[in-house]
């Protein structure tokens, strides 16, 4: 496998530090860092994108996630391993991500759902963590990121060394 370029966040000046700025900032929301990766976890398993998936994986074994919530996160509505906030996340992570898939793509049931568990800055963080990996998960996908290749670079020693210190 080989990517067609070079991953366009590298590319393009600027944009990686956006992106990963905005994921910090989405980490001072309140929310918990294992449910961002969770959800972070879902849509790129959602969107197909084998470069977030690994990260994310790694990710939540280096906070000690266990194997079998990440194995079940496909199937979080029949796991029983997720609390009521952790789904109420995946729920919303679900409908923000498929957007093209209903006519309603986020009910009021989904979103009132998650306003039960969490604030209105959460909340926010919460749709800003589901938008992010949304546009990574395109940028690699289009692009044809090889996961294995971003894990070993330098790009991503640094990311993993900045994240590991913000937890």
């Amino acid at each position: 496998m080989q990517a067609r370029i070079k991953n366009p966040a590298m590319l393009v000046p600027g944009v990686l530090e956006t992106l990963q700025k905005l994921g910090s900032i989405v980490g001072s929301t309140g929310l918990a860092a294992k449910t961002i990766e969770l959800v972070h976890l879902r849509v790129s398993q959602i969107n197909g994108c084998s470069v977030c998936l690994d990260l994310h994986s790694r990710q939540l074994k280096r906070m000690n996630e266990s194997e079998t919530r990440m194995f079940a996160v496909a199937a979080w509505r029949d796991a029983p391993y997720f609390t009521p906030e952790e789904r109420a996340a995946l729920a919303l992570a679900e409908a923000a991500t498929r957007m093209a898939d209903r006519p309603n793509p986020v009910p009021d049931e989904i979103w009132n759902e998650a306003a039960k568990y969490y604030d209105e800055k959460q909340l926010a963080g919460l749709v800003l963590a589901i938008a992010n990996i949304n546009v990574w998960n395109r940028v690699n996908v289009a692009t044809g990121q090889v996961a294995g290749e971003w894990a070993q670079s330098e790009d991503a020693k640094k990311w993993l060394e900045r994240e590991a210190m913000a937890h």
